[in-house]
């Protein structure tokens, strides 16, 4: 059951569980409804999962400036502005007809330490007045005023990060657009509510007093521990800042030195598409040899489900075989239990994997369900590499040359492709001049033929409650093999009936059981998962050295498909949108300093920003994702 384009997941799925009760009154007895596969229930667990996070940043946010400000009013003015921002950006986001999932989440969880930011410095602007001696009313005005400007530019500069986003092309394009949108949405709400909401609380509710360090020994020992290190920590950037003023040159040195390192971690650190899910879901393909029979599948296959029923880490295994693919093909689905009752999920395709060693006659592949998917062809693993040719032979030549040298890389796992070129086959060789002898027309033989094998409907019987198809057929015996033509007889001109033996001869051969096209030109698509801790930038690489390695023929077209091709196109489009983002930051500022000079000043510390968080994923192991 797929859902209509602008329908949420969630409301698709609890409308057809309500309809569910309904559904066995209307079949047979004989007939289970079972769910095997509930998209809702991730999503529900996403949600949950980020609205946790949410909550949390917003305790930690909150804890932070109390153990700055140290004291509970002047915490409360923008611990409230917080949600009446994200309240407000929402109110927003329902008005242009968004609605709430992981993306949306996630942009409001990183705007927490935004919106944030503005009432903390209309904040302290006001409290620094208050303490000089005005009063809150006169100070909050007063202070007000001169941040305003401020909060304005700094709030600009940061919706202005998010313009290129608005125009970002493609599949990732559509998926960062509502992430821009919701941040954005919830800086300008922030600004508003700093230079309105945050004053006239602090007028109201802020009272004269003694600064906060003048009675830090009234407070507990941790306050008084972060006091020192505060101080200290002072002490230390004053030191730095003389020193840096008093060697100009070696600030610049530094400078250039930082520029060169963003440049080189952005080049060295291993790239991915979209981080590896754990949903609890594994959907799995199994290809067996091309010239197995239908009934041999079943039982192959069958092998590995059991592998995967008794497994302690699984719940429920839907399986089933043919249905439009080969009949040396079939597919499962696989359920896992909650997460506090089983491994992690890489854990477990490894445990899986090593237990399918011992199934033999049989291939099975494995991949991860994940969230997002950004379609390609159908395949038995997560990435798709395409070659086309018009030339058929010289095609499945490099495919197969290409496959063999991916395999022997340690980056790739479950290298397959779609090509089936060795099925089994069976030619009937016509004696036309003793066909013609017996009175056998080519016709009645293809009638006979398409009667016995082809599963011709010859009735309908009618009931009150249903209606049933009559189908004519040989016995399921007689298709095991070519053998059972032998017992077939075709009606000559005469009337009489010719054995098809008499006339015919069956002779097995190979040829391709499906021949895959895209674009019109035939392909042979190789598709592959990643070992352990590899990178889709690292693998894609070294495709490409792969290609030149067999030396791959300039008549072979070649592309990558669904993510790994998104995430080659969103590789292209990186350094652009860097670029146009630095670009309309300039732009504004310098619109508002009214100065070409001061937005350097101020972009001059991305580099160092840039070099902690390449360098944070780096140590962690993290690659650089979207």
């Amino acid at each position: 059951i797929l859902r209509q384009p602008g329908a949420t997941t969630v409301r698709v799925v609890d409308a057809i569980k309500a309809l569910i009760p309904e559904l066995p009154a209307q079949m047979p007895q004989s007939v289970t409804l079972l769910a095997v596969n509930d998209r809702s229930k991730s999503v529900r667990e996403a949600i949950h999962d980020v609205s946790l996070t949410l909550v949390g940043t917003i305790a930690l946010v909150v804890l932070v400036i109390f153990l700055f400000l140290r004291r509970f009013v002047a915490t409360a003015i923008p611990a409230l502005s917080l949600p009446v921002s994200l309240l407000g950006a929402v109110a927003l986001l329902w008005g242009l007809n968004y609605s709430l999932d992981n993306i949306s989440l996630l942009g409001l969880t990183l705007a927490v330490g935004l919106v944030v930011d503005d009432a903390i410095v209309m904040l302290e602007n006001i409290m620094r007045h208050i303490e000089k001696g005005e009063k809150p009313f006169e100070a909050a005005l007063r202070g007000s005023r001169e941040v305003g400007f401020t909060i304005i530019s700094i709030s600009t500069s940061l919706v202005a990060v998010f313009i290129p986003i608005f125009f970002m092309p493609g599949v990732i394009g559509l998926l960062l657009h509502e992430f821009a949108v919701v941040v954005g949405l919830s800086i300008v709400v922030s600004a508003f509510v700093s230079l309105t909401l945050v004053p006239m609380l602090a007028s109201r509710f802020l009272k004269q007093e003694a600064p906060a360090d003048h009675h830090v020994e009234q407070h507990g020992f941790v306050i008084r521990a972060f006091e020192r290190g505060f101080e200290a920590t002072l002490r230390g950037y004053t030191r730095t800042l003389d020193i840096a003023l008093a060697h100009r040159a070696w600030v610049w040195a530094i400078a250039l030195l930082t520029f060169a390192a963003t440049a080189w971690l952005g080049s060295v650190i291993p790239k991915g598409f979209f981080p590896q899910e754990d949903i609890g879901q594994i959907q799995v393909s199994t290809e067996a040899a091309e010239d197995t029979s239908f009934t041999e599948m079943l039982r192959l296959h069958e092998s590995a489900a059991v592998i995967f029923r008794e497994d302690p880490n699984v719940l429920s295994v839907g399986s089933f075989t043919g249905g439009g693919g080969a009949q040396n093909t079939g597919r499962m689905f696989i359920n896992l239990k909650d997460r506090k009752d089983r491994l992690p999920m890489k854990d477990v395709v490894e445990g899986l994997r090593k237990k399918l060693r011992g199934v033999t006659g049989i291939n099975v592949f494995m991949r991860p369900v994940q969230n997002i998917q950004l379609g390609g062809r159908q395949s038995k693993a997560q990435y798709q590499y395409i070659l086309q040719s018009v030339k058929a032979d010289e095609l499945n030549v490099w495919a197969t040359k290409l496959q063999d040298k991916l395999r022997s890389d340690a980056l790739f796992r479950d290298v397959t492709s779609d090509a089936q070129l060795r099925g089994l086959q069976a030619q009937l060789k016509i004696d036309r001049d003793r066909a013609n002898a017996l009175g056998v027309s080519i016709d009645a033989l293809r009638s006979t033929l398409f009667t016995a094998f082809g599963e011709r409907q010859v009735s309908t019987i009618y009931l009150s409650t249903d209606s049933y198809s009559v189908i004519l057929e040989v016995a399921p015996e007689a298709k095991a093999n070519e053998s059972g033509i032998n017992g077939i007889y075709v009606r000559s001109n005469t009337g009489a009936l010719v054995p098809i033996s008499a006339f015919t001869e069956v002779e097995r051969t190979v040829g391709p059981t499906s021949i895959n096209h895209v674009g019109q030109l035939q392909a042979v698509t190789v598709s592959f998962n990643l070992a352990p801790g590899a990178a889709l930038g690292d693998a894609t690489a070294s495709i490409d050295k792969a290609r030149e390695a067999i030396g791959l023929p300039s008549s072979i077209i070649t592309t990558y498909g669904g993510d790994a091709a998104v995430f080659k196109k969103s590789q292209g489009n990186q350094a652009i949108l860097i670029i146009s983002a630095l670009l309309v930051i300039y732009v504004l500022l310098g619109v508002l300093y009214e100065s070409y000079i001061h937005p350097i000043t101020i972009l001059a510390g991305l580099p160092s920003a840039a070099v902690g968080a390449l360098g944070t994923l780096m140590i962690f192991g993290q690659d650089l994702t979207i």
